[in-house]
């Protein structure tokens, strides 16, 4: 457990000392902030189809997710590995799994923190018109499991390489594959592929939660696959520690 908490202080003090993060934060939320604002002016028209600014953030929030996960998670590992660093740690009594989920979780905090001050816009809107909040909650609930399982995704990229740029790539391609499964679900007329494509397909969940439904079975694949790739990074740290 002293291993785990010495990671993770150690990465997050390493998040928000960073510039880079601090770009990452103005890009986010500058991002967030004209697509919030657009969905707000594109609904307030008469002639809209309707639906709230939330319902149709969420949806669009899958770019940023794209892009977002690669960032963050490219140098958790990677650095160490490039630097030697992790020949050190590797001699603490700590062990791989310990490393690899504070890594983790200290990206997973950033990665939520970036999302904190988004909080606001619901706040905004609740000054002038009555806001349902159980849509906005499922919401979050969805970008923060989709956001964990491609910032586990990146943590094992970066931990089978040495390269920064080269994990954050394996990382994006990871991703924008997972993202084409919801294209094909619509190409196969195998009824038994189609619902497996659908058990997976991102747009599908991201549709889900923006529309205020949150599905246990969500629950269920999120987690699961979030600990796959977080055991997958452990084992994959420690064959570089026997090489």
């Amino acid at each position: 457990m002293n291993g785990f908490l010495a990671t993770y202080r150690r990465e997050l003090r390493a998040y928000f000392f960073s510039p880079l993060a601090y770009i990452v934060l103005f890009f986010f939320l500058t991002v967030n902030a004209f697509v919030f604002i657009y969905l707000v002016g594109e609904l307030s028209n008469p002639a809209s189809g309707g639906g709230t600014p939330f319902s149709y953030f969420f949806r669009a929030s899958w770019l940023m997710l794209l892009l977002i996960a690669p960032v963050l998670t490219m140098r958790l590992v990677s650095e160490e590995l490039r630097s030697g660093s992790i020949e050190v740690l590797m001699t603490a009594p700590v062990t791989e799994g310990a490393v690899i989920a504070g890594k983790f979780l200290a990206a997973f905090t950033f990665y939520a923190f970036l999302w904190l001050p988004t909080l606001a816009y619901g706040v905004t809107i609740a000054s002038f018109e009555k806001v349902d909040w159980g849509p906005v909650f499922a919401g979050y609930v969805g970008v923060l499991l989709i956001g964990a399982l491609f910032l586990a995704i990146g943590t094992f990229a970066s931990s089978t390489t040495r390269s920064q740029l080269l994990a954050a790539m394996m990382t994006a391609a990871v991703l924008f594959i997972l993202f084409l499964v919801g294209v094909f679900e619509g190409l196969v007329n195998n009824d038994v592929a189609k619902k497996a494509l659908g058990y997976v397909s991102i747009w599908n969940h991201i549709d889900e939660f923006a529309s205020g439904i949150v599905d246990s079975r969500r629950l269920v694949f999120y987690l699961s696959g979030t600990l796959f790739f977080l055991f997958l990074a452990s084992r994959a740290l420690e064959d570089k520690k026997w090489r």
